[in-house]
């Protein structure tokens, strides 16, 4: 069902298009979004998707509390964020129009049902006249469809009632939007038959539903201002891609860390936004020797996985930053008995339940340094959903080597948002190492490897390795209980050399682009790498002596990092907290780092960075 070449000719073309479908969050947004994604993948465009839904589990429908929403970026070139403003927005009801319209550029299409548009509607989304008639909307180009009414007719043969025959019209408006950026239906078509398996009446519905809105999009006599697109391919390395998201790349990097250590790994986790969906992920990965254990609250979950690296697999236990805060007593028994294990922080708005639903990175003092007592650990942050996949195996490795607890900070962008992914080959991974100890002569369960101070690994049941290991502190010969005061010094002392020993597996730090001296150095961690990274382009193509260094070893903090600081006159730090990274910099390293926060729930925007280290420029020749 591809568009025929005679009408791909006729389209325009697109080097770039940001779409946002924005509802109700009962009318399918993010499966809108998701399954336009995953035709423009298989159309081979570069692409980046930002779902954004509200955190209320039902918010009054037709409210603006209840607004759900799904951008996406494709491109025919390299791409890194979701766009910062849309050049088309979907708006199915008033609501999701009130929320979603400021962000929409100038001039840019604008879609609406207004098959929504009630007085009710009108009344709950806060508006005192009908924006599709006042106006307002001028400076737009406009698309008034009454997607509610096309929707029922297309279905009415199936005989659905009245609140299934509704739930159609998502994909009537996706079958419109394939229609005008030259998408093939048949990998929705494909899906539906699968997902409605049970109810064929329901699948052949909402594949007539979406025909539907592309017969529209074909025969309508549309405004002149609106016509057809088509993107090109983009030029990506070759290989095989999939889309995916970073709670799904996680899953499969624990799965093929399994694989590359031979031994069994328990994940052990309690339900929370946005890192349940990697629960969801590993629990269909059992045939990979992983065994996925839904605990009764955060400390269970991680006392389990605690366990299971005592008995010789690996434990990993996986929350957001409420969840750490629970963890955090267990987080130190792994700490004081050297066990590896893997923490996954899926990031959110905070503090306590602050916007469950909304990004952040605010966990980073809590991952680094929030615990009782010297308990230092190593902390690693992938910057995009891809990477999670190789950060996964590479927690696992720390985990392994240094027998140490690791936490691995994502957040709700990296979790849900998706990007073409390159599958490895398998065979050219590193397989991990694992050495248990088994040899009782002179056995201590302190003694330790001379080069990375990890101490061994005793299976319990190995005959002549009986040991005790706790909390409470024991002497580094014998393993016994000691409240010995040197004992401790020499205990702490050691396991923080432990954790700083990491770093020599890690690599130097290193710029993302631009020269290794000037006027701006720009530093960023985790997933403010997309934003950062475009900003910087743009900035240098303008002649701005600025380059880019992104952290993705929090602690220890890379090689070389206080070298390179200080080639450059400023050093900023864009980052979704209250100056954190900056704090941590600026503590360490004794450099001048300036903290540029956004704390808003929401990613950060390219012209934001641009302007942000502009005006600092600016502002610094005015001085001189």
């Amino acid at each position: 069902m591809d568009t025929p070449s005679t009408e791909i000719e006729k389209r325009e073309e697109l080097e770039s298009v940001v779409i946002r479908f924005a509802g109700d969050s009962g009318d399918g947004m993010q499966i809108t979004g998701t399954q336009f994604s995953t035709a423009t993948a298989l159309m081979g465009n570069d692409l980046s998707t930002f779902p954004d839904f509200p955190a209320e589990i039902r918010a009054p429908a037709g409210t603006t509390y209840g607004v759900s929403g799904f951008q996406i970026h494709f491109a025919s070139h390299d791409i890194k964020t979701p766009g910062d403003e849309p050049d088309v927005l979907v708006a199915m009801n008033p609501a999701a129009l009130k929320v979603n319209l400021p962000a929409l550029k100038k001039g840019g299409l604008l879609i609406v049902n207004s098959g929504a548009f009630s007085s009710a509607n009108l009344e709950k989304a806060g508006y005192d006249k009908d924006p599709l008639t006042d106006g307002s909307l001028e400076g737009y180009r406009l698309l008034v469809i009454d997607i509610t009414k096309l929707t029922l007719d297309a279905v009415k043969p199936f005989k659905l009632g009245a609140k299934d025959a509704g739930r159609c019209k998502n994909m009537w408006t996706l079958g419109l939007m394939y229609w005008l950026y030259g998408r093939d239906r048949q990998p929705s078509i494909d899906f539906l038959r699968a997902k409605f398996a049970k109810r064929p009446e329901l699948a052949e519905a909402n594949i007539a539903a979406l025909n539907a809105g592309h017969i529209y999009g074909d025969t309508a006599d549309l405004p002149t201002d609106i016509t057809p697109a088509r993107v090109p391919r983009a030029e990506l390395a070759p290989g095989k891609y999939r889309t995916i998201d970073g709670n799904q790349a996680l899953a499969w990097g624990f799965a093929a860390a399994a694989q590359l250590s031979k031994i069994p790994f328990f994940y052990g986790s309690y339900p929370i936004t946005p890192a349940s969906t990697l629960l969801h992920h590993l629990a269909k990965l059992k045939h990979f020797g992983v065994t996925t254990f839904q605990a009764e609250d955060e400390i269970a979950a991680i006392a389990s996985a605690i366990g299971a690296s005592f008995g010789g697999a690996l434990g990993i236990t996986g929350t957001s930053g409420p969840g750490v805060a629970l963890k955090g007593e267990a987080i130190g028994l792994a700490i004081m008995t050297e066990l590896p294990l893997v923490i996954v922080d899926v990031q959110r708005g905070g503090p306590s339940t602050g916007l469950p639903t909304k990004t952040e990175q605010s966990d980073l003092f809590q991952a680094v340094w929030g615990r009782n007592g010297d308990a230092p650990l190593p902390v690693i942050a992938p910057a995009t959903p891809g990477e999670c996949f190789d950060f996964a195996i590479l927690a696992t490795r720390i985990a392994i080597k240094y027998m140490t607890p690791v936490i691995l900070l994502t957040d709700g962008f990296i979790a849900n948002s998706a990007e073409p992914w390159r599958i490895p080959d398998a065979s050219k991974l590193e397989p991990i190492e694992v050495k248990y100890h088994t040899d009782p002569e002179g056995f201590s369960p302190f003694k330790r490897d001379p080069e990375t101070l990890a101490r061994v690994w005793a299976k319990p049941g190995t005959p002549g390795l009986e040991h005790r290991i706790g909390g409470i502190e024991k002497d580094s010969n014998s393993g016994h209980i000691s409240y010995d005061p040197a004992n401790h010094h020499k205990m702490t002392l050691t396991r923080a050399q432990k954790v700083q020993n990491v770093r020599q597996i890690l690599p130097p730090a290193t710029l993302e682009q631009g020269e290794s001296q000037g006027d701006v150095l720009v530093i960023g961690w985790g997933s403010t790498y997309g934003a950062i990274s475009q900003a910087v382009e743009q900035l240098r193509k303008r002649g701005r002596r600025v380059s880019h260094l992104h952290l993705r070893h929090i602690w220890p903090l890379p090689a070389g990092l206080k070298e390179l600081c200080g080639r450059f006159d400023q050093v900023v730090v864009p980052e979704l907290n209250n100056g954190q990274l900056a704090r941590l910099l600026r503590a360490e390293l004794l450099v001048d780092a300036q903290s540029f926060p956004k704390i808003a729930g929401q990613p950060f925007k390219i012209r934001e960075i641009v302007e942000e280290i502009e005006n600092r420029l600016a502002q610094k020749e005015v001085s001189r």
